[in-house]
């Protein structure tokens, strides 16, 4: 069994750090504070071990960041109900809004929604669902949240529905599956891909986290894949990413971490052989002391992640 090292990167401490994206083009890692004094998108840049952060104008919750491809500085992000692209060089203090490339839910019902995790499939295709606003009120009581597909030569699918936190994704293209977890169903479900239509189908629960029926002590929220075809689960309130083997749906490593809301992974570093992860700093039971809210590396694995792509948008 691979040892591991858990270690702090140098960066800002998030109020709700999440959606880590690592480009390899840049080596950098790009991701998000969804509820920072201004919400921010950041770049953790590999060589200068040094993290830059931005802000947009007039955008106080940001859901997720994804590159865009063919087009340099440029990136798709969360805002509402909306998939803005922003330009962004990485360093300056302010992106600039360009456009908006997509809106979902414009109905008056859906008004307290936001977008929340989103990527892009192995093809470019953006993927991303929505949830009901933190501060409306319980998020286990209420499942208005959607799950979309889109591409800019495609028509906007609605994949699923009746969603109560819209969470983690993973492609194993090799394989033809699709991973995906809402966390207010307490499980991981794995669906058939097709990598030309980008539809998913035959959905099962590969694993419940659930004990008898009772939800756990944690969340199940961002997510990510290995080369060698593994999920890594974060846990909001569970201290650990758990490790699966989606052949048998078992646990197979916890990693443990000294912060409760671990929120996100990715593979990145120039070997795609470092696991980042992102955490919160959202108050619980009570305060939650640095080191929560920090960036975080996982080091001595043994394993390679897949490279992250970009969106088509």
């Amino acid at each position: 069994m691979a040892s591991y090292q858990v270690e702090v990167v140098p960066s800002p401490l998030s109020v709700l750090g999440e959606g880590p994206h690592w480009d390899i083009e840049t080596q950098s890692l790009y991701y998000i504070d969804i509820y920072g004094n201004k919400a921010s998108i950041n770049r953790y840049d590999y060589a200068e071990n040094k993290t830059y952060g931005a802000t947009v104008d007039g955008e106080p919750v940001i859901g997720f960041i994804i590159p865009v491809e063919g087009s340099k500085n440029e990136f798709a992000i969360g805002i509402g109900r909306r998939v803005g692209i922003i330009s962004w060089d990485g360093k300056s203090p302010k992106a600039k809004l360009l456009r908006i490339a997509l809106e979902v839910e414009k109905g008056e019902r859906y008004k307290t929604n936001r977008f929340n995790d989103a990527k892009a499939d192995p093809t470019g295709r953006f993927y991303g669902g929505t949830m009901r606003l933190e501060e409306c009120g319980d998020i286990f009581d209420a499942a208005e949240g959607s799950f979309y597909k889109y591409a800019k030569d495609e028509e906007l699918s609605v994949l699923r529905t009746n969603i109560g936190v819209s969470n983690g994704l993973a492609w194993n293209a090799a394989k033809g599956k699709f991973y995906y977890i809402d966390t207010c169903t307490s499980d991981v479900k794995e669906f058939d891909y097709d990598s030309k239509t980008g539809n998913i189908s035959n959905e099962k629960v590969l694993i419940d986290f659930r004990d008898n029926g009772e939800r756990p002590s944690f969340g199940p929220d961002g997510m990510t894949i290995d080369a060698e075809g593994n999920l890594y689960v974060c846990t909001w309130g569970g201290s650990r990413i758990l490790k699966i083997d989606p052949n048998s749906g078992k646990i197979v490593l916890e990693i443990k971490f000294p912060s409760e809301q671990i929120t996100s992974a990715a593979f990145g570093g120039p070997n795609l052989d470092i696991l980042y992860v992102t955490s919160a700093a959202t108050e619980r039971s009570g305060p939650q002391p640095p080191p929560a809210g920090s960036l975080f590396k996982v080091t001595g694995l043994g394993v390679k992640g897949l490279p992250m792509s970009k969106v088509r948008l």
